[in-house]
């Protein structure tokens, strides 16, 4: 769990995951993840080969590359507590080790 979390690209899609994609709702677009001060082309080089497959080979998403869509994988209930703790202790972690 902590090493899908070590990078903040991987918590921002776990994170929306969970804010925006309850268990019975569509998927959601990946480019919802982009933020104005993210590099776009970097960015979803990243996306699509490093960060959406780890969280998908874990079991945390389901993403389909030809759609472009990710939802709530198989094993995401594992890592929601840990998500819900961290929003809660938001100001007591390390500055710049949550992302917003």
């Amino acid at each position: 769990m902590f090493d899908a979390l070590s990078h903040p690209y991987r918590q921002r899609i776990l994170i929306f995951v969970s804010e925006h994609n309850p268990q019975d709702e569509d998927e959601s677009s990946v480019a919802n993840l982009e933020r104005e001060d993210d590099e776009i082309e970097l960015t979803q080089v990243e996306l699509y080969h490093v960060h959406l497959p780890k969280l998908a080979d874990a079991g945390y998403i389901e993403w389909d590359a030809d759609t472009h869509t990710i939802r709530r994988g198989p094993t995401f209930d594992e890592i929601a507590p840990l998500l819900r703790l961290m929003a809660e202790l938001t100001d007591e972690l390390h500055e710049g080790w949550l992302i917003q």
